[in-house]
């Protein structure tokens, strides 16, 4: 077995080797602490390397030894060891204290301690190992998957040591032949090193495909000392520059002492506290190292970085992306909001539909929280009739995947209840496409109403003929005074498509009122004019007072997903 082990470690370093440079500066990056898969990442090996458990500093030492003609590293048995121990530099290491990559401070390394909160162990690197816990912690969610989507954050100070490392190399190797060849373009970044290296293991242990999916496994890399470090750096090199300006500029003597004091505190590289330089944002911080030309950086930053005795931590979270729900709902009742509605710390109405449906939506997918979207809102007095008014629950961070089972369950929930304020139809999961489908078509729709209208004198057959007529009006909307406390004071366009009268047997003054209007038409202003500021409005139309009693929408025209 160990043999076969050794086989497999030397076919993959000798296929590594092609894209490696020569054998004296490998050797030189592993013994400046650089682990194996960094070395392979700079100089841009691609393939399926990386997950591979056999690359140690030991190894490909012993394979670089090789290639200049050594023998060491036999076993008493004739067969090669390669370092297959588990330990992450060349066994000739004088440091005691390096444990960690110098680059990538241990992130693809995979120790045990990576794990905020965990201790270390003596054989303390293993891929299997990092799978193993990621496993496990999604097990422990209780997340429903059907793919995941790896997401990597990683400390700025990463970028740094990079750099510092492709510094070193260009100055001490510049001359030579093969660093002509090699383009700092072509490396793999750490982030895509990191998903080649546990992506098909973690695709095994998972049963399931990576990919663009809505589930995201977020691996957040932290690095406190090295991080404050790398921010005292900068901040030299913001107080450097502070320096200079101020010699440009002519103080007065008590400006001057001010002055001093203000470099005197920044100028030693050191804040008041860790929180203040942990504040600092990571795009902030990646920023000024870019800002940096090559003379400066290679006088504020070690060439090669400093060995590193303390690892990243690894925070391991998780979360879908929003899930969608969609139908069309219908409201009954005129006790009911649309969404829920308190003034003053008192609820308005008896209940909402965010709630009604969202609740149960939530309840099936097991989110965190959810957001109630609908293609325009009627007043908790209207009643939603007809086809009903297109809406989308969203789901934060749904721990299960609901099927169509449990969505006809979320219906049968709804519709069923005791009281019967609302009820869903085409009740599906959709993509979040359909969100921007429904804004868009809301603008464009067309809602059709029936109102119970009162006028202060009989209805005449002129009325009806005149009512019925109207094709295409256009009228002009002020903000309605019931809504200026919350609205823009503007004036709105209108279209008025069509309308026709309904009479009430029994009665000459009560009458209802069909009409189709543009989306966005105030129709309780429309009929009773708003004191002038709807203009036509039906008062206007037939010449006398029109007040409305009551309103339904009884149908929002609109060709969306549902």
């Amino acid at each position: 077995m160990a043999g076969e082990m050794a086989d497999d470690a030397r076919s993959i370093f000798s296929r590594a080797a092609l894209f490696l440079p020569p054998p004296h500066v490998s050797l030189d990056l592993l013994s400046s602490g650089v682990c194996v898969r960094c070395i392979f990442r700079l100089f841009g090996v691609h393939g399926d390397f990386y997950s591979c458990p056999f690359l140690t500093g030991p190894g490909l030492h012993y394979f670089l030894k090789l290639q200049n003609g050594s023998q060491a590293g036999f076993s008493e048995n004739g067969h090669s060891s390669f370092g297959l121990h588990q330990c992450s530099y060349t066994s000739d290491e004088s440091d005691v204290d390096q444990k960690y990559c110098s680059i990538c401070l241990g992130i693809l390394q995979f120790p045990h301690d990576l794990y905020l909160g965990e201790g270390t162990s003596k054989d303390n690197f293993s891929i299997d190992v990092f799978v193993e816990k990621i496993a496990e912690s999604i097990k422990i969610a209780n997340h429903q998957i059907d793919g995941f989507f790896l997401e990597v954050s990683i400390p700025p100070v990463i970028v740094a040591n990079e750099r510092s490392i492709w510094s070193y190399i260009k100055k001490k190797y510049d001359n030579e032949a093969w660093f002509k060849n090699k383009a700092l373009y072509n490396q793999i970044s750490l982030k895509d090193a990191l998903r080649l290296s546990i992506t098909e293991s973690l695709e095994k242990k998972l049963s399931v495909k990576s990919g663009a999916n809505s589930f995201h496994i977020c691996l957040a890399y932290t690095n406190s000392e090295a991080s404050l470090s790398l921010q005292n750096s900068l901040r030299k090199v913001q107080s450097s520059n502070r320096r200079r300006t101020e010699k440009k500029n002519t103080f007065t003597v008590a400006e001057k002492e001010n002055a001093v004091k203000v470099v005197d505190q920044c100028g030693n590289g050191q804040v008041d506290s860790r929180e203040q330089l942990c504040s600092k944002s990571d795009a902030a911080i990646l920023k000024e190292l870019s800002s940096l030309d090559d003379h400066t950086f290679c006088d504020l930053f070690e060439l090669p970085p400093k060995k590193a005795s303390n690892s990243c931590k690894l925070m391991i979270t998780y979360y879908r992306m929003p899930m969608f729900i969609g139908g069309r709902y219908l409201k009954f009742s005129r006790k009911v909001s649309q969404t829920l509605w308190i003034i003053d710390d008192e609820r308005m109405g008896e209940a909402s539909v965010e709630e009604i449906i969202g609740t149960r939506a939530l309840e099936i997918c097991r989110g965190d929280s959810y957001k109630f979207h609908a293609a325009g809102r009627e007043d908790i007095d209207v009643r939603m009739l007809g086809s009903g008014r297109p809406f989308l629950v969203e789901v934060s961070n749904a721990r299960c995947l609901p099927s169509m089972v449990d969505v006809v369950q979320i219906a049968a929930k709804i519709n069923n209840s005791e009281k019967k304020y609302v009820m869903v139809r085409n009740l599906e999961v959709v993509g979040s496409e359909a969100w921007n489908l429904m804004r868009v078509g809301e603008a464009e729709k067309q809602k059709q109403y029936a109102a119970l209208v009162w006028i202060s004198r009989p209805l005449t057959e002129e009325d009806l003929q005149s009512i019925s007529s109207v094709n295409n009006m256009e009228i002009s909307q002020s903000t309605p005074i019931r809504v200026l406390h919350r609205r823009s004071p503007l004036e709105r366009k209108r279209i008025i498509h069509w309308m026709k009268i309904e009479k009430i047997v029994g009665s000459s003054q009560f009458f209802l009122l069909h009409l189709c209007t543009q989306a966005g038409t105030y129709i309780k202003e429309f009929v009773h004019g708003d004191l002038g500021r709807t203009f036509p409005s039906i008062g206007s139309l037939l010449a006398c007072r029109a007040e409305i009693l009551q309103l339904d929408v009884t149908d929002v025209k609109m060709d969306v997903f549902i």
